[in-house]
């Protein structure tokens, strides 16, 4: 198997339709119908990633990623039928890595479900490095980030873009640029989206995220790494 795949999906129907898809990319997959029941699967299971629907009995969606997140830091995939950009932003605000909004194609979900493994760590990668700026230390192989021989836990979005940043340190990426190169196929990601991460990302990296050090902004343009 790939995967340890845990689907939180209230709808039979459609629960049914994502463990066919993903139990055909060779993931084992196990399913839940209400949020209780994902937060208690997902403590014993112990998932490479979470597909966590929005709208669920018991415990909603968002309040079990918020859980999750405190907890651990497995790749979630949350699904909703709510698209407005303010639902987005906190989704990815309470700790979510990705947002596919209902209806979606299960193919596409597959294909960011693989992207999520690969950028966690949890799928093998043949260009695996590491990369050194300062005291910031990325091993994109074991996806671990060190900041002066201390661990931080990031998102795999968090983690992609520092990745995108500290592999050309100095050089400036319009937010255009890092969602084509840290989240791929993902043609819903606003620019926007991007800042969120980055604030987020900061908060774990920069000593003072408010004058940062590492990830910093080029006012008109984008983001850098500083280059040391």
């Amino acid at each position: 198997m790939v995967a340890k795949v845990l689907v939180a999906e209230d709808d039979p129907k459609q629960a049914n339709l994502l463990r066919v898809y993903l139990e055909r990319e060779g993931h084992s997959v196990q399913v839940v119908g209400d949020g209780r029941a994902a937060l208690d699967r997902c403590r014993a299971y112990r998932p490479d990633l979470v597909v966590l629907d929005v709208m669920m009995p018991l415990v909603d969606g968002l309040d079990v990623c918020r859980i999750l997140r405190s907890e651990s830091d497995v790749p979630i995939l949350l699904v909703t039928a709510r698209s407005t950009e303010d639902d987005l932003l906190l989704g990815l605000d309470i700790g979510a890595d990705d947002y596919l909004t209902k209806p979606y194609s299960p193919r596409e979900l597959t294909a960011r479900v693989r992207a999520l493994l690969r950028r966690s760590g949890r799928l093998p990668q043949d260009d695996a490095v590491v990369l050194l700026v300062g005291g910031l230390r990325i091993d994109t192989g074991r996806f671990q980030v060190r900041v002066d021989d201390r661990p931080v836990e990031l998102t795999a979005k968090e983690f992609g873009i520092l990745q995108v940043l500290a592999a050309e340190p100095g050089r400036v990426f319009t937010r255009t640029q890092i969602i084509d190169k840290a989240f791929g196929f993902d043609r819903y990601v606003e620019e926007r989206t991007v800042d969120a991460h980055v604030m987020n990302l900061r908060r774990k990296v920069e000593a003072d995220p408010a004058h940062p050090r590492y990830v910093q902004t080029v006012y008109g343009r984008g983001y850098r790494m500083c280059d040391e």
